[in-house]
């Protein structure tokens, strides 16, 4: 039996690279700024690029690529400048999202399927460029590992919150996870999801703003209060590093015990 290696270690994300997408804001942002801080090169991405050198200024280890992922060619460009400056991928979050329309009577099938383009394509296209990726000329070989951002709107209903589009997208998601889990595992792949439950960010400050809505959030969750970012840190880290070396093509739910009622 080996000896345990110390948690500094085995949570290090040393002499690698990370794509972070949806960066500019929210749990993308705080995203990005974990793993810079547990010591990979972090290439941030998303449409706000004033936002993104704003992240980029409060850590060296964080570049900023504006790119919008509904956009194939910005995927591939995104993927080319990670490959361009440090000669390697292994990390990839899949944060960014569209949250489509709250009521199904008001999307359209094209508004639908844009929804789906940035929530499902946009991370299929994404992981598929991660896992074709080279090996690195120098430095170690490192497993990747894929962290695909669902939602526990992937796993249960969210009405009279929520959203077709959005849901739908969700649980695709998790559905890719797996699929990509069962056909990259032998190839030193891994690809998990990350489900979040209701956390106070950019996207949801008008629920959390509302007392009606926010009482909602408290009464359903086991918790009794909806999540802060930093919560997710470790969740995070998990994915991403080599403590889940042995855990794939699983979903991670961390909302404060909504979906276990």
């Amino acid at each position: 039996m080996s000896a345990p290696r110390p948690a500094a270690e085995l949570f290090s994300l040393e002499d690698r690279t990370a794509i972070v997408t949806g960066a500019s804001a929210g749990l993308g942002a705080r995203f990005a700024t974990v793993l810079a801080q547990a010591g990979a090169a972090v290439f941030a991405a998303a449409r706000r690029i004033d936002r993104l050198k704003e992240l980029a200024d409060s850590d060296a280890r964080i570049h900023p690529v504006a790119c919008d992922v509904f956009l194939e060619a910005d995927r591939v460009r995104l993927a080319e400048t990670a490959l361009a400056a440090t000669g390697r991928i292994d990390i990839l979050v899949n944060n960014a999202a569209s949250p489509g329309e709250r009521r199904a009577e008001d999307e359209s099938p094209d508004a639908f399927a844009d929804v789906l383009s940035v929530n499902l394509t946009a991370p299929f296209h994404l992981a598929r460029l991660t896992a074709e990726a080279p090996a690195p000329v120098d430095g170690p070989v490192m497993d990747k590992s894929i962290v695909n951002v669902s939602s526990i709107l992937g796993l249960v209903t969210g009405a009279p919150l929520g959203g077709a589009s959005y849901s739908a997208s969700k649980a695709g998601l998790l559905g890719l996870t797996r699929e990509l889990a069962g056909q990259w595992g032998g190839s030193g792949i891994r690809v998990n999801a990350l489900a979040p439950g209701w956390f106070r960010t950019e996207m949801t400050a008008g629920l959390f703003g509302d007392e009606r809505s926010s009482r909602w959030v408290e009464r359903n969750t086991l918790l009794r209060r909806g999540g802060d970012s930093h919560e997710l840190d470790g969740a995070l880290l998990f994915l991403a590093s080599d403590a889940s070396a042995y855990c794939t093509g699983q979903v991670l739910t961390v909302d404060g015990g909504w979906t276990a009622r």
